[in-house]
């Protein structure tokens, strides 16, 4: 099921359907929200974080979603710590992830 929703939540990044990008990882991370050492828990509330970051932006919200996109980068430092059968495709979420920032948000 992980692997649908990492599918599922770039699909939904690449149609700037950030909302439901959102909803795509809660499924995965909201059953477990509540175990703060698990860091791939911490990771998938980055990615989600980065979401609502895009989302506030297409919202004119800049300010906002410049600030909910630090919470993202807090979390990403964890990418390099998660042992995950999922590991690349998170590598690989973070640079869409990253890629798109640039681009909403002209930090090329």
């Amino acid at each position: 099921m992980t692997l649908v929703k990492i599918e599922e939540f770039k699909v939904c990044l690449n149609e700037e359907r950030y909302y439901d990008a959102h909803e795509a990882l809660e499924e995965i991370w909201f059953p477990r929200r509540f175990d703060t050492t698990d860091k791939e828990v911490m990771l998938l509330k980055g990615f989600i974080n980065a979401a609502v970051s895009f989302e506030l932006h297409k919202l004119s919200k800049i300010k906002q979603g410049k600030k909910i996109w630090m919470t993202y980068l807090k979390y990403r430092q964890l990418l390099f710590k998660v042992k995950s059968p999922y590991l690349n495709d998170y590598y690989q979420l973070s640079r869409v992830i990253e890629a798109k920032y640039s681009l909403l948000f002209n930090t090329i």
